[in-house]
């Protein structure tokens, strides 16, 4: 595996596997690398010639008061985890690389980056995801690029740039990879104590609540939502957001009569976590007008 620091030395690389006639998998991280996003470099190495992961802790997507500084960063282990994998090249630019003096440009994706987590965080959250993504896509010039279902809004907002911008890359979503308590694999996991360890893992059992009622056959939000609520609430979580909503516009759905959504996101100990179970419907094209205004 080669460890590469700038934009010249990877597109050199990629020309080289492009004039081979490979194809090329792109997986864009944050690194402090976990099985989740292992799984996703196992998922690039199976369908590409070369597997370029990056790692670049985005500034950009940060707000002033969130944890950039804190941010876990571990170079060397990742780069192990990596080549383990069978990563082929791992793209570790400065801050400087991406964002030279002078750079200019912003990204914005509207309607999808107003809720959710765009709501809790600000609307530079996405556009800092977007305007990065969207670079890394002009470097890499990837076939494919890998995200974890885990960042629901964050791959659709991704989608809806390739879409819009035309850009020749496919999206694909991966599984999200849990503990064995049901928890979703993060990197901010590592900010919790052994005590809020354990009410962390409540957030997917308030999931898995809300799926079990609509499971059983009721179809309205209202129920669903308490059935989570109160699993949070036993836990002494109080989220900063679960919502029910549609899971390709993110509009607020008043029953699931189409694939939806159901988010939550909390602060829990010294961590942000955030997790989702997509409700799906068998024949989500039979749709009825149950949408509400956000």
């Amino acid at each position: 595996m080669r460890i590469l620091r700038t934009i010249r030395e990877v597109r050199a690389a990629i020309r080289e596997a492009r004039a081979a006639g490979g194809t090329i998998g792109l997986v864009p991280t944050m690194g402090a690398f976990h099985d989740g996003h292992l799984s996703l470099m196992r998922a690039a190495r199976e369908a590409s010639d070369l597997v370029v992961v990056s790692l670049f802790v985005n500034p950009t997507q940060f707000g002033a008061n969130e944890d950039l500084s804190a941010y876990p960063r571990d170079e060397a282990r990742d780069a192990g985890l990596a080549e383990a994998a069978g990563v082929d090249i791992l793209f570790a630019p400065t801050a400087s690389e991406i964002y030279p003096d002078g750079f200019a440009t912003n990204i914005h994706v509207a309607g999808l980056t107003d809720v959710l987590d765009g709501a809790s965080r600000g609307a530079h959250h996405f556009d800092g995801v977007a305007t990065v993504v969207t670079k890394l896509f002009g470097i890499v010039r990837p076939d494919a690029a890998y995200f974890g279902q885990k960042d629901a809004q964050q791959v659709l907002v991704v989608r809806r740039v390739v879409r819009d911008l035309d850009l020749d890359v496919r999206i694909v979503a991966c599984p999200i990879v849990r503990e064995a308590d049901g928890l979703a694999m993060s990197s901010r996991n590592v900010y919790l104590d052994a005590e809020a360890r354990v009410q962390a893992s409540a957030l997917n059992r308030a999931l898995d609540a809300g799926a079990a009622v609509f499971e059983a056959g009721d179809p309205n939000a209202g129920s669903i939502l308490s059935a989570a609520r109160r699993v949070l609430a036993d836990a002494g979580i109080d989220p900063e957001y679960l919502e029910l909503r549609d899971a390709e516009t993110l509009r607020p759905l008043a029953r699931v009569d189409r694939d939806a959504l159901l988010a939550v996101a909390a602060h829990i100990g010294a961590a942000r976590l955030i997790d989702n179970h997509v409700l799906h419907v068998a024949d989500a094209s039979a749709t009825t007008d149950t949408e509400v205004s956000a």
